[in-house]
Formats: structure tokens, C-alpha cells, sequence
């Protein structure tokens, strides 16, 4: 059974930073894609951000040069260091797993994940994430 647990969210000032994290058990794909999602209040959820299990990253313009997705394999932990936080950045924070076709995007010899919400067949509860002006 695939788990996904967040921690990690929390309160700051704009300007500040948070790392949140996603510990996941119950896969053992070598070839897998992990995302990170939110959702403000009365807004759709959207993607943040997704890695590849090589390690190759892809981000949604709204947090190109403020986010950094990471994992660490030993741990089965997927992180997104989170900089220059601004309140538009509220919003609960999800973590997302996969490993079909749906979510890898062969492009090539390159290996890409996608940042749609439809790639994803397994969840996080989610972590809150608030920051204010």
C-alpha cells in the first residue's frame, strides 16, 4: 500500500523559508516521478513542482528560482526547500507519487515528470503552509 506523509508546513513572514518533506513507502519502482501540489482557499489545485527518480527536476514558472525539489533515495524522502516566500504562497501543500505513463514524459533519452494533477494516481494528506505580509 503506497503512503505518502508531509510534514514540514508551518507559519512565516514573506521573504522567509520553509522545507517540507514527504516520506513515501510502499513502491519499489526504479522508475518513478514524486510532485509537489497546492491548493489555496477556493482555488484549483496546481502543480509546484516534480522529480524524476534520476533526479531531474521540473517547475511551474510561478516558483522557477524561489523552489528547489529534492529526494533522497536512501530515506525515500522527497523535500521542497521553499525561499522568498510570498503570501500568494499560502495554500495546503501535497505530495504526489507515480510511475506510469500518465506522469513520465519520455522526451528523447530524457526522462521528464509532469506537473498535472490528472499524472497522479497516489496522495499526501497534505501540509499547511502560510505566509504572511
Amino acid at each position: 500500500q503506497v503512503q505518502l506523509v508531509e510534514s514540514g508546513g508551518g507559519s512565516v513572514q514573506a521573504g522567509g523559508s520553509l522545507r517540507l518533506s514527504c516520506a513515501a513507502s510502499g513502491y519499489t519502482y526504479s522508475s518513478y516521478c514524486m510532485a509537489w501540489f497546492r491548493q489555496a482557499p477556493g482555488k484549483e489545485r496546481e502543480g509546484v513542482a516534480a522529480i524524476y527518480s534520476d533526479g531531474s527536476p521540473t517547475y511551474a514558472d510561478s516558483v522557477k528560482g524561489r523552489f528547489t525539489i529534492s529526494q533522497d533515495n536512501a530515506k525515500n524522502t522527497l523535500y521542497l526547500q521553499m525561499n522568498s516566500l510570498k503570501p500568494e504562497d499560502t495554500a495546503m501543500y501535497y505530495c504526489a507519487a507515480d510511475w506510469g505513463a500518465t506522469a513520465i514524459q519520455v522526451l528523447g533519452v530524457t526522462r521528464r515528470c509532469r506537473i498535472s494533477i490528472s499524472a497522479y494516481r497516489y496522495w499526501g494528506q497534505g501540509t499547511q503552509v502560510t505566509v504572511s505580509s
